[in-house]
């Protein structure tokens, strides 16, 4: 019979060291490198949410986008949450350039000679941005990076979205046009059999719009014709 670790003392030194080794960061510079992967980007691994900032604000951020461009596929998730990130990025910026300066201004202040308070602050506000203008001018660098990310990332997003839904459309019309077939020799139709993603509701539906919208255009050339002649 195998001894347990109750009565084997080298086995129970290797499990109280199994444990330590379990339980996760106990140094306060690994419980802060914990708290940073929590708030990594699943896809670069890279620091998206800062500690200071609300994980849930961004995940709300982040699926205003989602619910604003309804992306498809791999490429297009990945472009949407490239606009995430980027316009995350970029609304942190002007807090950024507050508190950098806000900081630079306080340092300043031991050389102002002045008793009044608001001429202080200006003018430690003001010897901030003569001494910090190199600091200043790549925060801005930086804001400009961000935003022709996120000009190129929409870009892209905008053709790709395009294209598929053009693509779409060419399928649709076509599934239709073998549906109203089907229908018409009263023979059931799978789209499946033809290598289509659409569901015979989705067909249908987009029949019946169809159908509805060249109605609408007859009539409203009607009324055209009527006035016109009136």
């Amino acid at each position: 019979m195998t001894p347990s670790s109750n009565g084997n003392p080298a086995r129970a030194a290797i499990n109280r060291a199994n444990s330590e080794h379990s339980t996760g960061p106990r140094t306060p510079a690994g419980k802060q490198r914990s708290s940073l992967n929590a708030l990594r980007h699943g896809l670069t691994g890279h620091v998206v949410v800062l500690p200071t900032e609300d994980l849930a604000a961004y995940e709300s951020h982040l699926q205003r986008f989602v619910d604003q461009f309804q992306p498809k596929g791999a490429l297009e998730d990945q472009l949407v949450q490239s606009l995430g990130d980027s316009t995350w990025r970029l609304n942190r910026v002007p807090a950024i350039e507050a508190t950098f300066l806000t900081l630079a201004a306080e340092d300043q202040l031991d050389s102002i000679r002045t008793n009044e308070p608001r001429a202080a602050g200006a003018l430690a506000l003001a010897q901030a941005f003569h001494h910090q203008s190199r600091a200043l001018a790549n925060i801005s660098i930086y804001e400009q990076r961000l935003a022709r990310l996120f000009d190129r990332t929409l870009k892209q997003l905008r053709e790709i979205q395009a294209e598929r839904r053009e693509h779409e459309r060419r399928q649709m019309n076509d599934a239709s046009e073998i549906f109203q077939m089907h229908a018409g020799r009263d023979i059931p139709y799978d789209p499946t059999q033809d290598g289509f993603v659409f569901s015979t509701a989705e067909i249908q539906a987009f029949i019946q719009r169809r159908d509805r919208l060249e109605e609408a255009y007859a009539y409203s050339e009607d009324e055209n014709h009527l006035a016109a002649a009136s």
